[in-house]
């Protein structure tokens, strides 16, 4: 039987991680080859090929390694792969996503999964959402549809999934929008059909820096009224409620927008700034006026990967046409 071929790169995170000794915390050990062969399955499925790029904590992954690991990919597809899915640790995995889904070009589906039990743990999570993200991988249904999170048998779009949970299995949720679709006894089904997505070009400097900032009750203002100075190239804040900060934030915001892009999100955690409604010193309607861009439906961090990218792609005028993309909740 001629197999599709699938290739599968590990990075690290929970998935792979075990403890060393008895009573230590776990730490990522467990390489590709190891986490391909807790999953059987997959030699029915496919032809795999595995590479492990790394055994990191999430946390300490960064954007030049996710553009070597975007570049890798790539290379899979072109050597004929028709799907290709990433493991990695999941307190960054909604930040992974969302930087792939804005470079990711092809029509091949790029699956990106985790664990949220470590390997040694009973009931480890890691073997089933690795046969899942696989089986979304190479579902011809998948195509089209850019980056997706697979996680405790649900599919999420990139662009809206978050990690809702510290510790739970269902830790992953895609707040309005919710998933996209979902493994029904190992079949993959979609929920919606695949939507139109705004993508940049690879970043031609990588050296930008963009701060983020959450608004607070009662906090000061020295962090902002340093950001200049301290050379940032953008600026992120996660507001109160539908994008609002206090009067002392926002006449720190209109000093930073004449010389740095700002864009103020909410901090909620679900539901998106508002463009018209409020009319107070800090409100959204006031944020506009002096100059900074509203986040809509883009969490903070997501906003801040898009600055981010903007940026590198010296692409700033579009800023406001990708704010504006809410196409992601159309069905």
């Amino acid at each position: 039987m001629n197999l599709p071929k699938l290739a599968i790169a590990a990075l690290g995170g929970t998935v792979s991680m075990q403890a060393r000794h008895a009573g230590e915390g776990v730490i990522p050990t467990v390489n590709g080859e190891t986490l391909l062969a807790s999953v059987p399955e997959l030699k029915e499925l496919a032809r795999v090929t595995v590479e492990t790029l790394g055994l990191f904590p999430s946390a300490s992954l960064d954007f030049e390694l996710l553009l070597s690991v975007l570049s890798w990919a790539r290379y899979q597809v072109e050597q004929g792969a028709i799907g290709v899915v990433i493991t990695q640790g999941t307190d960054t995995l909604e930040e992974t996503a969302t930087f792939f889904d804005y470079l990711w070009d092809h029509d091949e589906p790029l699956v990106l999964t985790g664990a949220m039990r470590s390997a040694a743990q009973a009931g480890a999570d890691g073997p089933a959402n690795l046969l899942d993200a696989c089986r979304v991988a190479l579902a011809e249904n998948s195509r089209q549809r850019g980056v997706l999170v697979v996680m405790n048998g649900q599919i999420h779009q990139a662009s809206v999934v978050r990690k809702t949970d510290s510790l739970a299995l269902q830790a992953f949720s895609s707040p309005v929008a919710g998933p996209t679709g979902m493994l029904l006894e190992g079949t993959v089904r979609y929920l919606r059909q695949s939507s139109h997505r705004k993508l940049l070009p690879l970043p031609q400097q990588t050296t930008q820096t963009i701060a983020m900032l959450e608004a607070s009750l009662s906090a000061d203002t020295l962090m902002l009224e340093n950001i200049l100075e301290l050379g940032y190239d953008g600026l992120v804040i996660a507001g109160f409620g539908a994008g609002h900060v206090s009067e002392r934030w926002a006449d720190a915001v209109e000093a930073i927008a004449k010389e740095i892009p700002v864009i103020i999100a909410t901090r909620t955690g679900s539901g998106p700034t508002a463009q018209s409604s409020y009319g107070f010193i800090g409100s959204e309607m006031d944020l506009i006026r002096k100059g900074a861009a509203m986040a809509g439906f883009l969490c903070p961090r997501k906003a801040r990967i898009l600055l981010w990218l903007l940026v590198g792609c010296q692409r700033l005028d579009e800023l406001t046409r990708y704010l504006n993309d809410d196409i992601r909740f159309q069905n």
